[in-house]
């Protein structure tokens, strides 16, 4: 077992992993930037690092200075958490030159997931339906249009190293697929540095299901069911629960089997998630993964009884994943609802300093933050500021459950979300679990038309 973790991350996530450490009784180093120097991880790690200035660039995704952090305090390993370095295969592979364990995925395995081009092939090859699109990189314009006409419209331009909905274009004619091209491309270029896109099928009311799994060194692999990430906000993800309203016992085993299969014909290793589409007629089609924890993994710690942070590190430290089919078996419903610092209308942004911090509690009721009474809101990070999590006994009981956790939760000093919050869980098409991935577009139309 490792003596000693450095997490490469901050806020929530952070603290996450230090609590799944405490438990195993491994010491933690945080680092931190200038502008998160009293901050909770910093507080709680056992040994904290300076990495650099506020800038994300400068600290957070500043690889010689996370490096050299681990080395001078002589950890045995780094846990990425999610975003920043969690899935930069060269982050990995420093890691590994400089002999520390990297908790998660192999570098080509990070490379090859990473490459949605590419991934839909291998998962194609793996057995998993992919939908009609370009075999890989689009060369230009011509070839775009050429695969388009084949498969139809309307099409998705995406980009090949993508990811939070960045260079994604959707085309219903050929008139305006030649500047939706290049604006992917564009977008593309300043949010990975690789211009490269690929185009497939569109789905027009799709939902958006993904499977967690968990595999160890010796080749196994199991998932630990389904979460629905259809609430989202220009592909960005608003609320996840667990499990979907929209899958059965039956596709569940169905999509299960076929994942594990997949992982297992590639070797995957770790924790991950594998993304799909869901269609009306009930078909999913592979769309991507992601090689790292989640952020909505609460939801599955809950109805599985897992500690998902704690699998990764065991796994990582060579242990195998034999009592987790034993020791795992859906239980009830959960939901979790991102809480982010910003206008519920607007949604723009809110930095600030919070002057009334009080989270919610209770019976089945979990709040991951690091935020606290006092504590800045920088305008120099993500604005997720807290994620709610709540598990009941039925779905029915679930949401009654948020609406009152989301009603005790007091934030001052800044705006957040949670007002959307309210809204969408007492909405009668969430309520019955009828929604696609444009739910939350339309729901926001009506909305607006009664405030008018």
């Amino acid at each position: 077992m490792f003596k000693k973790i450095l997490i490469a991350n901050r806020g929530e996530i952070a603290l996450r992993v230090i609590c799944a450490c405490k438990e195993l009784g491994i010491n933690t180093v945080a680092v931190y930037s200038e502008a998160d120097r009293n901050s909770l991880h910093v507080r709680f790690a056992d040994e904290a690092v300076c990495i650099g200035p506020a800038r994300s660039s400068e600290s957070y995704l500043n690889i010689p200075s996370i490096i050299s952090a681990a080395e001078i305090t002589n950890v045995d390993a780094i846990h990425p958490g999610y975003g920043y370095l969690s899935e930069s295969a060269y982050f990995a592979e420093v890691c590994q030159s400089c002999h520390l364990t990297f908790i998660g995925p192999t570098p080509p395995m990070i490379r090859l997931m990473g490459d949605k081009a590419k991934a839909r092939a291998a998962m194609r090859e793996a057995g998993l339906p992919i939908l009609p699109g370009s075999e890989g990189i689009l060369e230009d314009e011509t070839e775009a249009e050429a695969v388009a006409l084949e498969i139809g419209f309307p099409v998705i331009i995406k980009a090949s190293a993508g990811g939070g909905g960045r260079g994604m274009r959707v085309v219903r004619s050929l008139e305006e697929l030649r500047a939706s091209f290049r604006t992917a491309q564009m977008e593309a270029t300043h949010a990975f540095g690789i211009e490269d896109v690929y185009i497939e099928k569109y789905v027009e009311h799709p939902r958006h299901i993904e499977f967690q799994v968990l595999a160890d060194s010796h080749g196994r692999v199991v998932h630990l069911g389904e979460r629905e990430c259809t609430i989202q906000r220009r592909h960005q993800k608003v609320l996840e629960e667990s499990p979907s309203p929209a899958v059965d016992c039956a596709l569940r085993s169905s999509m299960g089997s076929r994942v594990v299969k997949a992982l297992e014909a590639v070797g995957y290793l770790n924790a991950g998630t594998m993304e799909f589409l869901l269609d009306e007629d009930r078909n999913f089609y592979f769309m991507e993964m992601n090689t790292r924890i989640q952020v909505e993994h609460p939801v599955t710690e809950f109805v599985t009884g897992l500690d998902l942070v704690r699998k990764q590190i065991l796994i990582a430290a060579g242990g195998g994943i034999d009592t987790i089919c034993s020791e795992m078996r859906l239980r009830g419903h959960a939901i979790e609802c991102r809480i982010n610092a910003e206008d519920p209308d607007t949604f723009q942004p809110c930095a600030g300093q919070i002057t009334a911090w009080h989270p919610p509690s209770g019976t089945g009721v979990r709040v991951d933050t690091a935020m606290y009474a006092e504590s800045e809101v920088t305008p120099y990070y993500d604005s997720l500021i807290a994620k709610v999590i709540v598990h009941a006994k039925n779905r029915e009981e679930a949401i009654r459950r948020m609406n009152r956790a989301l009603d005790m939760f007091i934030v001052e000093g800044i705006k957040t979300n949670i007002p959307l919050h309210q809204r969408i869980i007492c909405d009668p098409d969430f309520v019955a679990g009828n929604f696609d991935t444009r739910f939350l577009e339309r729901y926001a139309g009506r909305a607006s038309r009664k405030v008018a």
